[in-house]
């Protein structure tokens, strides 16, 4: 029994050490708090907790509560997290460039509302509005080092069978590419596990699907583990290496530079579609300025709501390769069993309007900046039992495709 005599006075020492339960509650940095321990005691991932919550939150003019509970930070614009970028540093927000040509403004739709805007607060002019990263957001993190990023691919192939990845997509790749622009339609997929997510965005790609891929990315998403709910929330994207170690989701990185006070990138979206009821879409325009070369993004009629610098990438600081439309979902169930999270609707193309996710409107701009049909679209599903695409093009809808579906059924056991 040796052991006893280690144990006891080990026993008294933990009885006699300060209880770690008080939390505290004061500054803006840390989101929630963590734990109040004596110097030096802290645990290493609290530590790392306070650390990246300090890079990832600003201090603010204004904060704004939404009724959803994000907290939206009103922050001044140059002080936002992309001009902590060695690239960037001194630097303030560029002012938006023209649009493309033949730019047109009756198809952008409704303007865009987000959960927090019925407040009826607004961020002050000569600030950008942030949605606050919190102790609960890092703690939902599968790994913090890799906090706000998709995860790594395993293949090089768009046919992601193997990673985990799979897509039901509309594409073009004949020509270089300095621009899209869609209409999204907007639904809260049912997600099976927190780990997961669902998508539909716009990417915009360059280089190979190897290491050096490069791509911009915006759209909707849900995804319990990065937001802690299952609300559709406006996001972007960016990687320079096919999602090793470069680029992020919204401002979890150094690199997207926002202009607007209008919108936050990560906050929700409503209203959301209703099946068999009202429809619901949001414009969304990713183009390349002539002038300087960065890649803007515009959200709704005449929001504009940031750029990429193009000194972030490397095949994109010259024009795209490829532009993609689509759904995209993460599958981590086991070989023999599909997931259940749902694309889009969660309802198979076939349903049509009313039932099955859309996107409308599908453009491409050219090297003259000419905002054009996105034509010669192609289709791919991935596992089309699971998830499946249908195109086709109308006067009013332009090109289009209705795409998703419920993943596991009897065609996706």
């Amino acid at each position: 029994m040796a052991w006893s005599f280690h144990f006891v006075p080990l026993l008294l020492l933990l009885l006699l050490l300060p209880s770690t339960s008080a939390v505290a509650t004061s500054g803006h940095s840390t989101g929630n708090a963590t734990a109040s321990l004596r110097p030096g005691r802290e645990p290493l991932k609290h530590r790392r907790i306070r650390a990246l919550l300090g890079r990832l939150n600003k201090p603010p003019l204004k904060t704004i509560k939404s009724p959803d509970g994000d907290l939206i930070d009103c922050v001044p614009s140059h002080l936002q997290p992309a001009f902590d970028h060695p690239m960037l540093k001194g630097q303030k927000p560029l002012d938006p460039p023209e649009r493309p040509k033949n730019y047109n403004s009756t198809i952008a739709g409704a303007v865009v509302v987000q959960a927090w805007h019925a407040t009826g607060e607004a961020c002050p002019e000569g600030t950008v509005a942030l949605r606050r990263t919190t102790e609960k957001d890092l703690l939902r993190a599968s790994s913090l080092r890799r906090y706000g990023r998709k995860p790594p691919r395993r293949t090089t192939r768009r046919d992601s069978t193997s990673s985990g990845h799979e897509h039901a997509v509309g594409y073009v790749n004949s020509e270089k590419y300095y621009g899209a622009r869609a209409s999204v339609n907007v639904w809260s997929p049912r997600i099976d596990d927190p780990s997961e997510f669902s998508l539909s965005q716009i990417w915009v790609i360059s280089g190979s699907f190897g290491h050096d891929l490069n791509t911009i990315e915006a759209g909707w998403q849900v995804s319990p583990e990065l937001y802690g709910d299952s609300n559709a929330r406006f996001f972007t994207y960016w990687t320079t290496d096919a999602y090793q170690e470069t680029g992020c989701y919204n401002h979890n990185c150094r690199g997207f530079v926002q202009t607007t006070n209008k919108i936050a990138i990560g906050a929700a979206i409503t209203p959301q579609s209703v099946y068999n009821g009202r429809q619901f879409d949001i414009n969304l325009m990713i183009w390349k300025d002539p002038k300087h070369g960065h890649w803007w993004l515009e959200l709704g009629p005449g929001v504009v709501v940031g750029y990429w610098p193009s000194g972030l990438f490397t095949h994109l600081a010259h024009h795209a390769r490829m532009v993609q439309f689509g759904g995209e979902v993460v599958n981590t169930r086991p070989p023999g069993s599909h997931t259940a999270t749902q694309m889009g609707s969660g309802h198979f193309p076939g349903e049509g309007f009313d039932r099955a996710a859309y996107f409308r409107n599908l453009q491409v701009v050219d090297w003259d900046n000419n905002i054009i049909r996105a034509s010669g679209l192609k289709l791919l599903a991935d596992h089309p039992g699971c998830y499946d695409i249908q195109g086709g093009f109308n006067g009013r809808w332009g090109t289009y495709f209705y795409y998703g579906g419920p993943g596991r059924n009897v065609k996706c056991p």
